[in-house]
């Protein structure tokens, strides 16, 4: 086997030089193929194919589009994740949490991960073993929560309603006396169901029974009137995926006064040091700490992106989201009944703004018909999920996706889908 010396940096930049250089020296063989080799797995041939994604109108419940602007921002190179400029960006996305969930907290932060990571990161910290948690169950995300509470060996109850359907104060009022809980749980907006849930004076209910009130945001922060301080929450969380138009992996949470108390005062540490607000609080810069501390290496890219994404909140004004929002809403459920197809959430003040659910079409498939429209006209509506599967279609409008051009290309889509798509007579 003949061989040839060449020096590091040629070998990897396939290049040759007459210039000298300092590299370490590498002995290759003349033909690797006949080298012994000690590589059992071939190079995927997948990954030798270039990969476009296609281009797509995400009109589902999230993800949504993102728009060029904050393409753009995450494409900026790369800095480090404890560099002074990358402590700035995550100053910034702290003031534009605060500004899109309406609160003073200082303890606002944005968890490295979707949604989920945030409910965890709530309930993780804010409930120990052996403590009860009362979720609000009129959708998927009730389901979630009372689930990742149990895992942690809380003692979990639900109170439940219908899908579409949502809980009076007074409901609240006498579960909270009864199961005594250490926090309770609601969903804002349920994006299974395509409620929006009513949230003035829950707080101060929850306050009365020494409780902590935890609300999911997702599906509504931008797109729905939210007040954290206001309205009394004690922890708030959200998502980048929805109306901020980010790509999904980064999601946005925050505690109250009340909250930290019970955060930073615990008998047991919480079950996940990655989402461990002691940790987080400090790699945030809210603990008051003149050091920050590693804790991970945070998605500096879909940083990037999320402080993109807030700014064009805050340049639109959040008044003005909310009031499009729910001009479109009531544009798209118009055009929806003069189609004669039926809303699932009867009472029009409960109806989320920003995804809404319509009732699945009598004798149609409802795989079939979002199919169609996918292969159609290479756009998203989907399914419903949990509670509402087989029951609902749920189309997205949200951020940039949220006006009326894109609900016109909606009905189109349907309107077709309802001339093509089989029928059954039954």
């Amino acid at each position: 086997l003949t061989v040839r010396t060449v020096c590091v940096c040629q070998a990897a930049y396939r290049v040759k030089s007459p210039d000298p250089c300092n590299c370490i020296i590498s002995t290759l063989p003349t033909n690797p193929a006949r080298a012994m080799s000690s590589i059992t797995v071939p190079p995927p041939k997948c990954l030798q194919k270039t990969f476009v994604a296609p281009r797509r109108h995400m009109f589902g419940p999230g993800p949504s589009n993102v728009p060029p602007r904050i393409l753009a921002a995450g494409a900026e190179p790369i800095i480090g994740h404890m560099h002074p400029e990358m402590l700035e960006i995550m100053s910034d996305i702290k003031s534009g949490i605060q500004y899109a969930f309406q609160t003073q907290n200082n303890m606002t932060i944005a968890v490295s991960g979707t949604g989920h990571t945030a409910m965890e990161c709530a309930i993780f910290n804010a409930v120990e073993p052996g403590e009860g948690v009362l979720t609000a169950v009129n959708g998927i995300w009730g389901e979630r929560a009372a689930e990742m509470a149990e895992r942690i060996g809380a003692r979990v109850n639900s109170i439940v309603t219908t899908a579409g359907g949502y809980f009076t104060s007074e409901e609240i009022d006498r579960a909270l006396a009864k199961h005594k809980p250490v926090l309770f749980f609601l969903t804002h907006g349920e994006s299974s169901t395509g409620v929006v849930h009513p949230l003035d004076g829950i707080g101060d209910i929850c306050h009365k029974h020494n409780c902590l009130f935890l609300v999911d945001c997702v599906a509504s922060m931008g797109g729905a009137p939210l007040h954290m301080d206001k309205q009394g929450i004690d922890i708030l969380y959200s998502g980048s995926q929805k109306v901020l138009n980010a790509p999904p992996g980064t999601a946005p949470i925050s505690f109250s006064e009340r909250a930290c108390q019970k955060v930073f005062n615990r008998k047991t540490k919480p079950v996940s040091f990655f989402l461990d607000m002691t940790w987080l609080a400090n790699y945030w810069g809210c603990d008051g700490k003149p050091a920050r501390i590693y804790h991970h290496t945070a998605p500096v890219s879909a940083f990037y992106s999320l402080r993109e994404s807030l700014a064009i909140l805050a340049e639109q004004g959040l008044e003005n989201s909310w009031q499009r929002h729910k001009e479109v809403a009531e544009y798209f459920h118009e055009g929806l009944e003069n189609m004669g197809l039926k809303l699932f959430v009867k009472d029009k003040n409960a109806r989320l703004p920003t995804v809404t659910t319509i009732v699945s079409p009598p004798g149609y498939d409802w795989k079939e018909i979002t199919s169609y429209i996918m292969k159609n006209h290479n756009l998203e509506i989907s399914g419903g999920l949990g509670p509402s599967v087989g029951q609902v279609l749920r189309v997205g409008l949200m951020g940039g996706n949220s006006s009326k051009a894109s609900v016109d290309m909606v009905l189109e889509a349907l309107r077709d889908a309802l001339r093509y798509c089989h029928k059954s007579k039954v």
